[in-house]
């Protein structure tokens, strides 16, 4: 029995993106596992496995890449990701302030995701738009020269 026959997580998106690109050779684990995520919102392990085992790499080979960058998440995140920066000029102007008041807003931490699967929090080294320091993100929204007293209304228009 494979583990498709077992799996909680559809496995059609995935056989679709390893046809897609087959063969898959080591070089292509990190577009495979970009290509999964868009998928799926993430990685699902029993994705994981059904891929190592159907593309012949070690499942440890691509959790080894899955695991080293960032941009890849093992488990379901909210429907909006909210990131508070924590670079040189959102520090030295409060940054800190606004990442403590989204936490305790959202009642989870960093790189947690609320119980109502709503929001996902995280910090992030640096957002590139120092100029509205301190800044945060909800999805692709930027908001900027924040306060931590205006964090709860902007959290508040995300349904």
């Amino acid at each position: 029995m494979s583990v498709a026959e077992t799996a909680a997580a559809p496995m059609a998106p995935a056989l679709k993106v390893l046809a897609e690109m087959s063969p898959v050779r080591e070089k292509d684990i990190i577009p495979l596992l970009q290509r999964l995520q868009d998928q799926y919102g993430y990685l699902p392990r029993e994705v994981i496995l059904e891929v190592a085992a159907r593309a012949g790499l070690p499942a440890s080979r691509i959790y080894g890449v899955a695991t080293f960058y960032a941009q890849f998440r093992l488990t379901p995140s909210g429907r909006h990701t909210v990131r508070c920066c924590r670079g040189t000029a959102c520090h030295v102007k409060g940054g800190k302030k606004v990442a403590e008041a989204a936490r305790s807003f959202l009642g989870v931490e960093e790189g947690e995701t609320t119980p109502d699967m709503r929001f996902t929090f995280e910090t992030v080294a640096c957002l590139g738009t120092c100029f509205l320091a301190p800044v945060m993100m909800v999805g692709n929204d930027y908001y900027g020269r924040m306060t931590g007293s205006r964090v709860k209304s902007i959290l508040q228009q995300y349904p």
